[in-house]
């Protein structure tokens, strides 16, 4: 393969992996819509954002090996055709049950495809560049993430039509993709037998310990991000009453554009340093956005946003790199695994607990109560993280 075939093969794939991010948090400007049009709760809203990440998880246990057996190509078509099929279920969707549905579709997909991709990536690059490619392929997924809640909102803001049109570029986007992917050649590999059992493992010996920290720590941030993903568009509104939905696609997209920037530039901090300062960066973070709710202060509001992106990018910057440490080749794969389970149950639990606090307590209240569990949660991750080092029971 030429040094040109390998860079057009490299940004196919590339494109392939912004489209199934973008449909991630594509939706999230639209909740205050939903909310209004079909008269729903807060629980209702964080039931259809935590369907998304049902379907993320259900891919990672019983499908994360799916390109081991069909090759990473035909799982990225088939990711692209479900993205597909998702967004157009998005757009004709007529009550929460309806798109919640939907937006499991595309949690799949997005499982898919991000895998699928990310080893596409790795096979595709030209190998002047090889070393490049985990950055690379990070650095567009957080591109693909931070687009979603961005095009999302600013075509909601401008249109006549506002819970359909956000949903068309991607859809146009996902099909020409898939046409674009049904011309690459087919790549050389050894299919492995294909099996859904979950398979998730623990390391052996003194950094299991280790190993829960790092997950847990993970889990704060996702935790963080989601409810700004999943609740922001509703808070927003509570914060700035004349707040349309290219605002809250604006906070969204900013935590995640933030995050990959943190995690490109300070790529070269120590890991255990990275997790420290991404929970403190947290715990400030959580802080002002209570502040914010209690004031209804705007700027406190968008300071919380920037100092969020800031602690998730810190704190997953580390935690994937003491993984990486934590692991052998032979293992490797069921670690990750393993430590994104754990991450991902950060996207679920604390956010069905928020949205239905909102049920009875009102939003203010729910924030308030989750910024306080999730400070001291990260307060108990730093002491814990402090006795580790004095054990010297790191890596």
């Amino acid at each position: 393969m030429s040094y040109q075939q390998s860079w057009h093969e490299f940004s196919t794939i590339s494109f392939a992996l912004v489209i199934g991010t973008m449909g991630t948090a594509l939706a999230s400007p639209l909740y205050p819509i939903y909310q209004r049009l079909w008269q729903l709760q807060p629980s209702d809203i964080t039931y259809i954002f935590v369907a998304y990440m049902l379907g993320c998880l259900a891919t990672l246990l019983f499908l994360g090996r799916l390109s081991n057996y069909f090759g990473f190509l035909r799982s990225l078509q088939f990711g692209i055709i479900l993205v597909t099929l998702g967004l157009g279920l998005s757009i004709v969707a007529e009550h929460a049950l309806f798109l919640g549905f939907a937006r499991f579709i595309i949690g799949i997909a997005s499982g898919l495809i991000t895998t699928s991709a990310m080893l596409g990536m790795l096979h595709s690059i030209p190998r002047s560049h090889q070393s490049l490619a985990p950055q690379l392929s990070s650095v567009i997924a957080a591109i693909g993430f931070g687009l979603g809640p961005l095009v999302g909102g600013l075509i909601a803001q401008l249109s006549t039509a506002p819970l359909v049109t956000p949903y068309v570029p991607v859809l146009m986007g996902s099909i020409v993709c898939f046409i674009g992917l049904c011309f690459l050649p087919k790549p050389q590999f050894v299919a492995q037998p294909f099996s859904i059992r979950p398979r998730l493992q623990m390391p052996i010996g003194s950094y299991r310990a280790l190993f829960c920290l790092v997950g847990f720590a993970a889990f704060s941030a996702f935790a963080a991000f989601s409810l700004f993903a999943s609740l922001s568009s509703s808070f927003v509104v509570s914060v700035l009453p004349n707040a349309g939905p290219l605002i809250s696609g604006f906070a969204i997209a900013l935590i995640l554009f933030i995050s990959a920037l943190i995690q490109f530039f300070a790529r070269r901090l120590e890991a255990h340093r990275a997790i420290d300062q991404g929970l403190i960066g947290m715990i400030l973070s959580l802080i002002l956005l209570a502040l914010a709710m209690q004031f209804k202060s705007s700027w406190l509001f968008f300071i919380s946003d920037i100092l969020v992106g800031i602690g998730h990018g810190l704190t997953l910057l580390g935690a994937f790199a003491l993984v990486h440490r934590m692991s052998q080749d032979h293992n490797r794969a069921a670690l990750i695994s393993s430590y994104l389970f754990i991450a991902y149950l950060g996207t679920i639990l604390p956010i069905i607990a928020a949205g239905v606090f909102a049920d009875y307590f009102g939003l203010t209240q729910a924030i308030l109560m989750f910024c306080i569990a999730m400070t001291v949660f990260c307060f108990i991750l730093l002491y814990w993280h402090t006795r580790l080092k004095q054990q010297k029971a790191l890596v």
